[in-house]
């Protein structure tokens, strides 16, 4: 009965469909939509990982709408600790730290978010497209990966601020943007060339499917796990780039973000004239969100990977 079967199996799998093979594979991916579905709502580091991200979400989207103040308004208020009247506070010229705050979320949240999916979207095409052509194509591109990948992005994304004109979020953007997606494009390509040799893919492949359908359609689905975490991570690493380069004067300095925040807090000596208030609330905005994007990119791992599950997803019945 083995020897038999095993051909049958094989003539199957080169052939036409059955007709219901395109429903069991539907029932497969819903069925796999659901674990991870309930891996997410049973998963503590997830729910504190998301609130922790709505909460900032809702500030920088309705915060401003509700404030309509001007966050570099100037007033004799200078200086003040935190009161009923500035609740955290005024700068060495007045302004309100809490409107600078609400305004500086809405800046860091948006380009972070933004910057962080032009990242993941690079890292993603340039490695399923190395990993699944192979030949010249992987050759080419396995070569700019590694020439990013040895280059220290640290210093590399402070020069290129440095030297190009325009200073503005467009341009923080695009300098991290260039000297950040080697990484996750790295990661991608490796796993991409251990699928494009599974069944799946060969059959695809012999049914007549496209290049670009067999990389999205196929290959992709199976690395959604990789492509969240390595967005997630982006969008922490694009956060505290940006605030690092914004710290240096690198970026727009009349935009309020956190980032411009600490310089106008450090170029104006507020360490040295006790003015805690002025640089500790965005120290802690990038403190708190930072956390809840490691949470959320822990809580990924796990429900990737079995192995590193600590809660029991409770199964459906």
């Amino acid at each position: 009965m083995k020897t038999t079967s095993r051909p049958a199996a094989t003539a199957s799998n080169s052939s036409t469909p059955l007709p219901g093979a395109k429903d069991l594979t539907t029932v497969q991916v819903s069925e796999r939509w659901r674990e991870v579905w309930r891996g997410l709502t049973h998963n503590p580091r997830v729910m504190v990982g998301l609130c922790i991200m709505t909460f900032f979400l809702l500030v920088a989207i309705f915060g401003p709408f509700f404030l309509q103040r001007d966050p570099n308004a100037l007033s004799s208020d200078a200086l003040l600790p935190p009161s009923a009247r500035h609740w955290f506070g005024t700068t060495q010229t007045g302004q309100d730290i809490f409107v600078q705050l609400i305004y500086g979320t809405q800046t860091s949240m948006l380009w972070g978010l933004l910057t962080g999916a032009l990242i993941t979207i690079l890292s993603l095409v340039i490695g399923l497209v190395a990993g699944y052509c192979g030949g010249v194509v992987d050759e080419i591109l396995s070569l700019l990966m590694n020439i990013f990948l040895v280059m220290p992005s640290v210093p590399l994304a402070i020069v290129l601020a440095t030297y190009i004109p325009y200073k503005g979020p467009v341009t923080v953007a695009l300098v991290i943007t260039l000297t950040s997606w080697a990484w996750g494009a790295r990661l991608l390509r490796a796993q991409t060339l251990s699928l494009r040799k599974r069944d799946f893919v060969e059959a695809a492949r012999a049914s007549g499917e496209t290049t670009f359908r067999i990389i999205f359609y196929e290959i992709l689905p199976n690395e959604i796990a990789l492509v969240a975490a390595g967005f997630v991570g982006s969008v922490l690493f694009v956060i505290l780039a940006e605030a690092g380069l914004e710290f240096l004067g690198l970026g727009n300095i009349t935009i309020v973000s956190w980032g411009s925040m600490f310089y106008w807090a450090q170029n104006n000596d507020a360490l040295m004239l006790g003015a805690w208030w002025w640089f500790l609330p965005p120290g802690l905005s990038i403190t708190v969100l930072g956390t809840a994007l490691a949470l959320l990119n822990y809580a990924i791992d796990e429900i990737a990977d079995p192995r590193l599950r600590r809660v029991r997803i409770p199964k459906r019945r």
